[in-house]
């Protein structure tokens, strides 16, 4: 799960389109990924650098019940590549710049 606290693709799109007018995409209230993994008999792990990311990828993929990896971002973090409001595939943007 990369965790922003934010509807990310929503959130995305009014910084990008939108000049950062923001509605609806802050959320209260997130769950917890790790326990609600637990609750469901999963593993559930949450990181904080990329070395624990890697470490806990490695885990999971010897485990033998199924692994939530929370990893928490910045909500501000793009994520390309993206298809802008109201074009196609043919218009996908790789980068944000």
């Amino acid at each position: 799960v990369l965790n922003n606290n934010v509807l990310g693709m929503v959130a995305q799109w009014q910084r990008l389109f939108y000049d950062r007018r923001y509605s609806a995409v802050k959320l209260k209230g997130n769950p917890d990924y790790v326990k609600l993994a637990e609750a469901y008999g999963a593993a559930g792990v949450r990181t904080q650098t990329l070395d624990d990311f890697r470490r806990e990828v490695k885990r999971a993929i010897k485990a033998d019940v199924p692994t939530v990896i929370d990893v928490p971002i910045d909500p501000d973090e793009n994520v390309m590549p993206m298809i802008p409001p109201g074009l196609g595939l043919k218009d996908t943007l790789w980068r944000a710049d």
